[in-house]
């Protein structure tokens, strides 16, 4: 169940990732232990609401994470398959041009973390309510995460480099604690 936010959530969740940041900016070997920083699933909402709607792809709309526990994340947003059936020519037999219209999309799956990496296994997608195979869940991915500096997108199978000095992040019921 989405919670109720506001632009002061998002401000806390700044401050906190702000200190991340600058954490990072220190060697890890000059520091005498770990540092957490724990997040709520509302601040980390209320973030992509009020404060980095610029920084989401055009063609996504109200994003949500959920964070269940034990490492599982949920998240869901309406999503534009147009654009992605569009952005190239398709054959008759290819499955995205099923994809139509904006729709409600949802995703699960575990995130693991350790040593500065991390990788979030699937668990399901679904758009429109039906399930989404994870060929086209990896399209619609790649089309929404492509940058000049990587073309190809985010692939889903790949692991990917934690952000400044980040170890590992917890999953916990409701929030996520940063390990740096």
């Amino acid at each position: 169940m989405r919670e109720p936010l506001a632009p002061s959530d998002a401000a806390r969740f700044a401050a906190k990732w702000a200190g991340v940041v600058a954490r990072g900016d220190v060697p890890a070997a000059r520091r005498r232990q770990g540092v957490q920083t724990t997040v709520t699933e509302t601040e980390f909402n209320a973030y992509l609401r009020f404060t980095a709607k610029d920084a989401i792809p055009a063609g996504i709309v109200n994003p949500y994470v959920f964070a269940l526990g034990n490492g599982r994340l949920a998240g869901e947003a309406t999503v534009d398959l147009d654009a992605v059936r569009l952005s190239r020519p398709r054959g008759v037999f290819d499955f995205a041009q099923l994809l139509r219209g904006q729709v409600a999309v949802t995703v699960a799956g575990v995130l693991r973390s350790e040593r500065g990496a991390a990788r979030l296994d699937l668990e399901s997608a679904t758009a429109g309510g039906f399930a989404l195979p994870k060929p086209l869940l990896q399209e619609l991915v790649s089309f929404y995460t492509r940058t000049a500096s990587n073309p190809a997108g985010v692939s889903l199978d790949a692991p990917f480099a934690l952000p400044s000095g980040i170890r590992e992040i917890a999953v916990q019921v409701r929030k996520a604690v940063i390990t740096q």
